[in-house]
């Protein structure tokens, strides 16, 4: 066989990533570029582009790296970082990641790729994981009802007051913040009451309460300083006052002292990260959030909850909370979309894999090495708390610049408090070593202190006997039976079978962008100079991250057009409200605070009108015309009805009904003439990277979700991250932070997250994606999707209808179909479709959003053709079987798709009296080699509702 010669850039150019990113190969792209009757990609782009906005200039970003060179150049980045040991405290601790849950967890693509469990048959693993973090967080903080999970300890807080305000019938407008509360999550309350009509008192809860009518207390336990106060006191006294009280707990403090529960706390909240998730320079971690009974309508975010499926078997689902804003709208609870999934799995497996036994060991240790250091330090004369779990304040007068930079040269971040005092938190990793080298920074190398001998003598302890808890944790099974390694492994793996991922095959969320996430993306992730770094440390020790994260947003400011970005929001719906927030900031500071009318298309995301009710604006529904556009007409009457008090259009773009509108211009352009701004969503930015950029046709603030458009993977439900970009105008109320101020940013424009940079070691998979596709990469990217998209629709349509198309019947990056029709003619519904697909090993499209009665469909530009034809294929065979129940030959009510999924159960069964056979029920595309069994029938979303339990059930024998 003849091989062609080919020049050395030609052989360098077949290495690039871009090939590997994208799915269809160039001849595969001709082939349903032929099915569209377009000649070329650039013609496909020209006909569903509109002319207005199409950008023809190359971005100007770098040219493609391969995966060698661009790890190589983070690698260099990384090598700047200094990896120093840290006593910083303030909710960031050193941790021991148990290798077993970072291999097969954290770096596992099973768990990783898979998406938020809205359908449960094929999400039993994580649901079941999920579970377990519930039931460990009602354990330790003695409540009866946990979430699963919020984003950080500090934007829990906020989100603590806000379910107080809504929940107290006090009409007191003051929420009391005790002084010792974390300071990055004072300015994060302070942040959010500033539109909420709320007045933020700090004080000293033990001498102040009284001197104020409140509706709700915020406490630190252990006190930021250390100090473990008497906040049953406290919550005595904010009791009498008719005020709710919220307590941000130390997990880990928690396995040694008495519960927020048992103290009479009405929430209790926190950070996970120390149970086994690392410092990644602020995130992500799973923040926990607890209450009572009462409440547990009012939690925000998503309770795991038990049901039963259509057999009666025991079967886990998402409860309540599952994506009410798509239902309440600016009437629900919160914003939040985005969990963190991935890190609560690990920190609820970290406590499965360590039992109540060795989370009592790993504790105590902790605590006895702080009193060892306590006592050596009060033995030679510094003061410090005499009541601690792990940390202490010590004074040290004009010795502390001193002794700071001491700690720096021996390779140690102390904590700077005042201008006299010092801090140091101890955690797991801590060593006996490490005292002694404390001992010689603090006191001098000649000090003397013998630590063997202070660990034999010493009876005190820094928690107070009536401190203590003295009920036991974790007695749920699950957390007395994988503490060897080797069952620990079995059951990481069993759960990870349960589940559907892209490991398995496409998962075609429409909105959701559940693209490739590629290795060479994800390794620097557990690189110790990425992980192993404390949000607050030093700026000259992190100069790699800061060149890393500077080179991000160099690149997100030049693909989007905006003049500026901020990488503090560390979720889509917290891009949504910072960039509102630094809307109103921006007309508050210029006279126009009356203005407060925001408008929003029905068809919008479920969080837009969510997030503008946060910051007190009042939504105005914009109506959108037969063809899913904005009803330009009804837009321009509402504009001028409230042009006075017009602040803010939110509008996503390409439409959510997955069209690129015409008129985009014209819209943005009738908002900025009666004086307000334009918000764009941007979760739809897949479609538009390196052919539209929205800074340059009118919108004022974008956020990206580096989670869908950016390749960072959703992890069964989180992390996510969601910067915002903005034109020059309002550059100057992006984010900033008190605790580590940053560079460019304001002074005075509070954090709307706990770290500077929100999820800081995830941001370096963003920065591999955009480096190895470069310019033209990506730019391909969006085209693909766009032909993938086209491609999907054109095949369905003689058998689906497609409910939307734009000019010349092309759609976006996404389409929908419309199952009303079928519904109307033969009783099947979009989620008979959706559970039917499974059995052909397939996750659902989105269903019935921003329609009801529909699936909306995204293949992404990852998939290959034979893998999209594989799920076309299965749809127009489902559209078959849908005819056999139109026609009479199956009853509408035993058929296939109402009994859909599926499972080795119906395989079993002995009796089978269904019209269709079994190899039809479970095999239907014949697909026997790599068939995906779902773990239970179809789950009872009623009987859940019905019977709510959020917590492992007492004998589980689920699996």
């Amino acid at each position: 066989m003849a091989v062609e010669k080919q020049t050395l850039e030609q052989l360098e150019r077949n290495d690039a990533f871009t090939g590997r990113h994208i799915g269809p190969d160039t001849d595969e792209q001709q082939a349903m570029l032929n099915q569209l009757g377009a000649d070329s990609l650039a013609e496909l782009i020209e006909e569903t582009v509109p002319g207005a906005i199409h950008n023809l200039e190359p971005l100007k970003v770098t040219i493609s790296m391969t995966e060698q060179q661009a790890l190589n150049r983070l690698r260099a980045l990384a090598d700047q970082n200094k990896v120093f040991k840290s006593y910083i405290g303030m909710g960031y601790h050193n941790t021991h990641v148990p290798p077993v849950i970072q291999r097969n967890v954290l770096e596992n693509p099973g768990w990783y790729t898979a998406y938020t469990p809205y359908q449960p048959e094929i999400s039993q693993g994580r649901l079941e994981a999920l579970l377990n973090y519930q039931q460990m967080v009602m354990d330790l903080t003695g409540m009866e009802v946990a979430n699963a999970s919020l984003l950080d300890e500090a934007t829990a807080a906020a989100e603590a007051m806000a379910l107080c305000r809504r929940s107290n019938r006090s009409k007191h407008p003051v929420f009391f913040v005790a002084d010792d509360v974390h300071p990055q999550t004072i300015e994060v309350i302070r942040t959010r009451a500033a539109h909420m009509d709320i007045q933020v008192v700090v004080g000293n809860p033990y001498t102040e309460l009284d001197k104020h009518d409140i509706f709700g207390i915020q406490l630190q336990y252990p006190g930021t300083y250390g100090e473990i106060g008497d906040i049953a006191s406290v919550i005595k006294q904010a009791r009498q006052q008719k005020a709710m009280v919220s307590v941000a707990a130390d997990l880990l403090a928690l396995v040694l002292l008495k519960s927020p529960g048992e103290l009479g706390a009405d929430i209790a909240l926190g950070n996970t990260q120390r149970f086994g998730v690392p410092m990644g320079f602020g995130g992500p971690h799973a923040a926990y959030f607890a209450t009572s009974t009462k409440l547990k309508r009012s939690i925000p975010g998503r309770i795991i909850g038990v049901s039963v499926d259509s057999r009666g078997n025991q079967a886990l689902r998402m409860a309540m909370q599952t994506r009410e804003q798509h239902i309440r709208r600016e009437k629900a609870t919160s914003n939040i979309c985005t969990a963190q999934a991935l890190l609560a799995n690990m920190a609820g497996f970290y406590a499965v894999y360590h039992g109540a036994k060795g989370l009592e060991r790993i504790a105590e240790r902790v605590h006895r090495l702080t009193t060892i250091l306590a006592r050596g330090l009060s033995t030679l004369g510094v003061k410090c708390n005499t009541s601690y779990f792990d940390t202490l304040t010590f004074t040290v007068g004009s010795e502390q610049n001193h002794i700071y930079r001491k700690a720096l040269q021996a390779g140690c971040n102390l904590r700077l408090i005042g201008s006299d005092q010092l801090g140091i938190s101890l955690d797991e990793t801590t060593t006996r070593e490490d005292i002694s080298q404390l001992f010689d920074i603090i006191l001098g190398a000649g000090n003397d202190l013998d630590i063997e001998q202070m660990d034999a003598q010493i009876e005190i302890s820094g928690i107070h006997h009536e401190q203590r808890r003295t009920n036991d944790i974790l007695t749920h099974p699950t957390f007395s039976r994988y503490h060897c390694e080797t069952d620990m492994l079995r059951y990481l793996k069993q759960l990870e079978n349960k589940d559907y991922s892209l490991t398995h095959g496409m998962i075609p969320l429409g909105s959701c962008t559940m693209k490739l996430n590629a290795t060479a993306e994800m390794l620097p992730v557990s690189w110790p100079e990425f992980a192993n770094i404390h949000p607050f440390a030093p700026r000259n020790q992190v100069q790699g991250y800061m060149t890393m994260i500077r080179e991000l947003e160099q690149d997100l400011i030049t693909i989007t057009g905006y003049d500026a970005l901020s990488m503090q929001p560390n979720s889509g719906a917290q891009g949504e409200y910072a960039g509102l927030l630094a809307i109103r900031n921006y007309q508050e500071a210029n006279g126009q605070a009356h203005r407060n009318i925001c408008l929003i298309p029905s068809s919008a995301h479920g969080t837009n009108p969510a997030s503008a009710a946060m910051l007190g604006l009042k939504v105005v529904i914009v109506e959108c015309d037969s063809n899913g556009n904005v009803d330009i007409g009804d837009l321009q009457h509402k504009a001028e009805q409230y042009s006075e008090q017009l602040s803010t259009l939110m509008v996503t773009y390409p439409s959510t009904h997955g069209v690129f509108e015409e008129n985009i211009r014209t819209i943005c352009s009738i908002i900025h003439k009666h004086g307000g701004q334009v918000y764009m969503d941007g979760a739809n930015m897949n479609a538009l990277v390196g052919i539209a950029q929205p800074g340059q046709f009118g919108s004022d603030v974008s956020h990206l979700n580096l989670h869908k458009t950016f390749a960072i993977p959703h992890g069964g439900g989180g992390p996510g991250m969601g910067p915002i970009g903005v034109k020059q105008h309002l550059a100057p109320y992006l984010p900033n932070h008190s605790v580590s101020p940053i560079k460019g940013a304001h002074e005075g424009i509070g954090a709307v997250a706990a770290a500077p940079f929100g999820s800081s070691s995830i941001l370096p998979i963003s920065w591999m994606y955009i480096k190895m596709l470069g310019r033209t990469g990506l730019k391909a990217s969006s085209e693909v999707a766009i032909l993938n998209a086209n491609y999907i629709a054109e095949r369905l349509s003689e058998h689906y209808s497609v409910l939307y198309r734009g000019r010349n019947n092309r759609v976006a990056h996404e389409c929908i179909i419309d199952i009303r029709p079928i519904k109307d003619d033969s009783g099947i519904s979009e989620e008979d479709i959706a559970k039917r697909l499974m059995d052909y090993g397939f996750h659902a499209p989105t269903m019935s959003f921003p329609v009801a009665g529909t699936l909306m469909i995204e293949p992404t530009e990852s998939e290959s053709k034979a893998e999209i034809d594989r799920f076309i294929d299965a749809l127009i065979a489902i559209r078959q079987e849908i005819k056999k129940v139109e026609s009479g030959q199956w009853p509408v009510e035993n058929n296939p798709l109402v009994h859909a999924p599926h499972t080795l159960s119906d395989l079993m069964e002995g009796n089978w009296d269904r019209p269709y056979s079994r190899e039809e029920a479970v095999s239907p595309a014949g697909n026997r080699t790599s068939k995906y069994w779902p773990a239970v029938n179809r789950v009872d979303n009623a009987f859940g509702d019905r019977n709510f339990i959020c917590s492992c059930p007492s004998v589980d024998e689920y699996r």
